[in-house]
């Protein structure tokens, strides 16, 4: 098993543990544990295979749905203390984030050779299934709040790509180079409470006063 599927591998149990978490805040039943899991997972990663017109993966190797299988019955068998779900998944969250970007850019990179479509495919394999995981919770989706979320995963391709593609570094290095840059601004973000700018409303003026 090369680094590639093991580091895919890991990607997709963390983000199915993260699925878990949500549904233990939600009070939902072993399916619903199941469920949660398989969106986020497979989610991302499935889009992005079939815009590449690539297997999807987890229909190629079905040994990814029982990963994320085992990640949903490991937070229903050993359920996190009430109070402490959320710190756990905000951090399994950044965790998966951060492998499922650099993933994607390197198999859009394989695939296309356009580091601009590897980067999109990238955040997008990183945010869609937690995306959907938080819609179906019926929850605010992680990349939508006012923290450093998918600009973490942009830099974080990006940095794979400008390893591998313009530097020449090998894969290895390149995925632990953009996972790590990726990981590192999210906890920042995380952390120091961090967010891009906002732009600000403009009162309209007072006309009462004129």
């Amino acid at each position: 098993m090369t680094v590639l599927q093991l580091a895919d591998l890991l990607g997709v149990w963390v983000f199915a543990y993260s699925g878990g978490l949500v549904a233990a805040r939600q009070r939902m039943d072993l399916f619903g544990y199941i469920v949660l899991g398989l969106l986020p997972a497979v989610g991302g990663g499935t889009l992005r295979d079939l815009i590449l017109d690539v297997p999807v993966f987890w229909v190629a190797q079905p040994v990814y749905i029982l990963v994320a299988i085992s990640a949903g019955l490991f937070a229903f068998a050993l359920p996190v203390v009430v109070g402490k779900r959320l710190t756990v998944l905000t951090w399994a969250d950044a965790l998966g984030m951060a492998l499922f970007c650099v993933m994607g850019a390197a198999k859009a990179l394989a695939v296309t050779g356009s580091p601009v479509v590897a980067v999109t495919m990238g955040v997008m394999t990183s945010t869609v299934g937690g995306m959907l995981r938080d819609v179906v919770a019926n929850e605010i989706p992680l990349v939508l709040v006012r923290e450093i979320y998918a600009s973490a995963a942009v830099a974080g391709a990006s940095v794979y790509c400008i390893a591998v593609g313009l530097v020449g570094t090998t894969q290895t290095i390149g995925l632990l180079a953009g996972g790590t840059v990726a990981f590192l601004l999210r906890a920042t973000g995380i952390l120091f409470n961090l967010s891009l700018p906002i732009r600000r409303l403009v009162q309209p003026a007072d006309d009462s006063k004129d």
